[in-house]
């Protein structure tokens, strides 16, 4: 059975004993609180790191939005999984992994704490020399480069990505090294589409709302839709227009678009079209562990930049107002940070 998301255990206390430790909980939607918990002890296989920096990734946003349906989460709730920190223990039967190990962590979740721990198969070593804040979206690589392979990229094809948040600009960083006949991308802000350019997108839109038909702008220039579309989007109606958008014999790989879709899918597009719509997250261990090499590699080589859509640093203590921040639909607030160990 391949491995799923996971919160590490914490034992939350009321007292600010010198075996606690600050963490963060989802009391409800929009309501987030610092609370204490005790620094917890690795067990055998497993070792405790020293969380440095999370990233509120657009799935927290959801949460914290009330956007999720029951069975993906209820409240209350720990959230944070794009995480860089530092290996402080090591439990027993752990081997390779040391004290001191600057590491990325993948498949962990409630990471919004100054320590978790986690089994070595989410960890991946980083080179000292890369600064932890770049190391901490390695974490959505995986899941990214999975995309562009299913997607067999080639140099014949036009691709579109809708939505340039934060994964959306590094899926546009990563499909560019599939040398597509066009990269389009579309979003609601131009500080978004600057960058995208930057990265390597050929055409970039802007989007007048979020419910647009992105065909309707598109149509002219793209009358046959697009060979490949990437949906990076949180709101799960996105697939509806991923479908409008798609070509003939097109494939839709569904990176973002999971959230709830309240809109009527037209099925028999899908038929008419002969479409394949895809999911990304790796379906073997052994495939998770191989993007996430690779994911680290792009990074350290210079081709992913993982730093420049920070836009935001923003205190543990204070991480109520970074999430009140992340929830902010603004150009100029793309990628908020929270420092974990900022005092």
């Amino acid at each position: 059975m391949v491995r799923k998301m996971s919160v590490p255990p914490m034992e939350l206390v009321d007292d600010k004993g010198p075996h606690t430790q600050m963490c963060a909980v989802m009391d409800g939607i929009g309501k987030v609180s610092m609370r204490r918990a005790l620094i917890p002890e690795p067990g055998d296989g497993e070792v405790r790191v020293k969380v440095k920096w999370v990233g509120i990734c657009g799935s927290d946003v959801e949460v914290f939005r009330g956007a999720r349906e029951p069975e993906f989460i209820s409240y209350p709730t720990r959230l944070g999984h794009e995480v860089a920190g530092v290996i402080d223990k090591v439990g027993p039967n752990v081997i390779g992994l040391k004290q001191g190990d600057h590491v990325a962590l993948r498949y962990v979740w409630g990471a919004f704490a100054e320590y978790v721990i986690c089994e070595p198969f989410s960890v991946k070593v980083l080179p000292k020399d890369l600064p932890l804040i770049e190391g901490s979206l390695i974490e959505v690589l995986p899941g990214i480069i999975h995309a562009a392979e299913l997607a067999d990229i080639s140099p014949n094809k036009n691709v579109l990505i809708t939505g340039q948040g934060v994964s959306g600009l590094i899926m546009t960083q990563v499909v560019r090294l599939y040398s597509p006949r066009n990269l389009v991308v579309t979003d609601l802000f131009d500080e978004k589409l600057a960058l995208a350019r930057k990265y390597g997108a050929t055409h970039t839109y802007k989007i007048p709302h979020e419910h647009a038909d992105t065909m309707e702008m598109l149509q002219h220039d793209f009358p046959d839709g697009f060979d490949v579309v990437i949906p990076c989007l949180l709101e799960g109606e996105g697939m509806v227009d991923a479908i409008n958008a798609a070509a003939q014999n097109g494939k839709i790989v569904m990176y973002g678009c999971i959230g709830t879709c309240r809109k009527p899918v037209d099925f028999f597009k899908i038929h008419k079209k002969r479409l394949d719509i895809l999911s990304t997250e790796p379906k073997r261990d052994i495939d998770n562990r191989r993007y996430f090499d690779e994911g680290l590699r792009l990074v350290l080589d210079g081709l992913v930049n993982t730093e420049e859509m920070i836009t935001h640093i923003i205190p543990l203590a204070e991480v109520d107002r970074a999430f009140q921040l992340r929830n902010e639909h603004k150009g100029d607030t793309i990628h908020v940070m929270v420092d974990c160990h900022q005092k």
